[in-house]
């Protein structure tokens, strides 16, 4: 599954639920009990946290990476806005609802609140209450699966590499067994619906020291290992590995993999943070999208490029930028070859002539940047019709016909397995985009060596090895560290 663990991903699944649903049915359970006889109160929170849930998760997701940063946290913190809604508007409900006169009688008995709660009310409306956190967990379930976007694990994980990578295979197994968790906690919730109150709370009780439990090894115990993540893709996923043999062979520290982490900025900021210790990063890239540049900084000279971003990267940051590899991932526009030929299209510039006739797939990133669709329409003045897209998608419908045109990586396997063609970028718009190893200055005078080990890399990979790199993990199906092995141990970088 290169890299990726069904069993990993379906317990950080779990894991992720599980946590959102408990911290859940502590705010939300109590906080009905309390407001239930208040009518005004109990309007009032009930149209704040369904409110709160028409926000699209993504954007919530969004809103908290400045304040919470990446990974389990935020995305629980969203879960736990979702699924608050329907449990305490269940349990208000079902309190409400309780006979009258059973109250009258509990009052005319001289019981206190609590006394008449925890006599009859809770077991009376003990069944509405779990209907309501049966909803909620199913929809946890599957919202859960974005919190692959900010490096929080769980069956999104395939979705989205199965999605970058054209893999229907993943994909599926990402929403099958989504689905399957959810019909499975579904059906577990509806059991306990019918059990006595006492041993639903002894089920909560057990369920939330069993999470406590699977939870310890990733948060009080530590990690002492050198954390290398990677972009979605097989290229960062060639590369990570090459880093990883490299250090193991090189020194006696011990390297943990996180493939598939994340896109930019969400490994940028986890870099930061301490969560990861190194990735690949672009020259380009950094002065594009992660130090603020202007324009008129950018160089199109590799050297120069290089110099600035990791200049600004330890102005900014502390983050060191390493020597880069050889190859360049710039962006490039490509077509289909019948295409290009019928209209005689070799140059960005020649699309003036065809502008009306051409649509074009652009990632909704390329859409934005100023090196992407907003630069080309000012430096080449060519207005295009445009469809934004999720990256994988663009090859699927290129070979389908929907779209013309679309943006892509230089080094992109699809390029040759599709047997499209690039333009030039005759007017060169586009910066270098060299890839190299990215990590804290902290790390580097903690592990000096580390410096030296990565640095073996500079200057290496051509654009058509790392070409062909990608066309064997993501066309011929290999590994992607059997890959990163068999291209050290050609350069001698690596004992066989």
């Amino acid at each position: 599954m290169n890299n990726l663990s069904v069993t990993k991903a379906l317990l950080e699944h779990i894991q992720i639920s599980l946590l959102s649903l408990i911290i859940a049915i502590l705010v939300a359970l109590p906080l009905a009990i309390i407001i239930s006889r208040n009518k005004k109160l109990s309007f009032l929170f009930l149209n704040i946290t369904s409110v709160m849930q028409t926000i699209p998760s993504l954007a919530l997701l969004g809103l908290f990476i400045p304040i919470l940063g990446i990974g389990i946290v935020p995305a629980v913190t969203a879960l736990v806005i979702y699924a608050i809604f329907p449990i305490l508007q269940n349990t208000i409900t079902a309190l409400n609802e309780i006979d009258p006169y059973l109250e009258e009688a509990a009052d005319a008995f001289g019981m206190t609140r609590f006394e008449k709660l925890k006599k009859f009310e809770l077991a009376l409306a003990m069944p509405v209450i779990m209907a309501g956190i049966r909803t909620s967990a199913v929809m946890i379930i599957g919202t859960a699966t974005l919190a692959a976007l900010i490096a929080a694990g769980g069956l999104g994980s395939f979705i989205l590499l199965g999605i970058d990578r054209n893999n229907g295979t993943l994909i599926l197994i990402g929403a099958v067994l989504s689905a399957l968790l959810a019909i499975i906690f579904n059906f577990a919730i509806k059991i306990l619906e019918k059990t006595k109150i006492k041993y639903i709370f002894l089920t909560f009780i057990i369920t939330t020291f069993a999470l406590i439990i699977s939870l310890l090894p990733s948060t009080i115990m530590g990690n002492d290992k050198i954390i290398i993540a990677s972009k979605f893709g097989a290229e960062p996923e060639i590369i990570m590995n090459m880093y990883k043999e490299l250090i193991e062979a090189n020194t006696d520290l011990e390297v943990e993999l996180k493939p598939h982490f994340g896109k930019t900025v969400f490994l940028y900021e986890a870099l930061k943070s301490k969560d990861i210790d190194i990735y690949t990063e672009y020259t380009g890239t950094v002065l594009t999208s992660l130090v603020k540049t202007d324009a008129s900084e950018i160089s199109t000279d590799s050297e120069e490029v290089y110099n600035l971003a990791k200049q600004k990267l330890y102005d900014n940051d502390k983050l060191v930028l390493l020597k880069p590899m050889q190859f360049q991932n710039t962006y490039a526009l490509t077509l289909k070859k019948d295409f290009a030929n019928k209209y005689n299209l070799k140059n960005i510039s020649d699309l003036k002539k065809v502008e009306n006739l051409v649509t074009a797939g652009f990632t909704l990133e390329f859409n934005d940047r100023e090196d992407g669709y907003p630069g080309i329409k000012k430096l080449y003045g060519i207005n295009l019709k445009v469809k934004t897209m999720e990256p994988a998608l663009r090859y699927t419908a290129i070979l389908a016909g929907d779209i013309d045109m679309m943006d892509a990586y230089s080094t992109d396997s699809e390029i040759k397995r599709y047997n499209l063609v690039g333009l030039k970028d005759d007017k060169h718009l586009f910066p270098p985009y060299q890839a190299s190893p990215l990590l804290r200055e902290d790390l580097i005078i903690k592990y000096p060596i580390i410096k030296d080990v990565l640095e073996k890399l500079s200057g290496l990979i051509t654009e058509e090895e790392m070409i062909q790199m990608n066309y064997d993990v993501d066309v011929n199906k290999k590994d992607a560290n059997t890959v990163a092995k068999d291209f050290l141990i050609k350069n001698h970088l690596l004992e066989k």
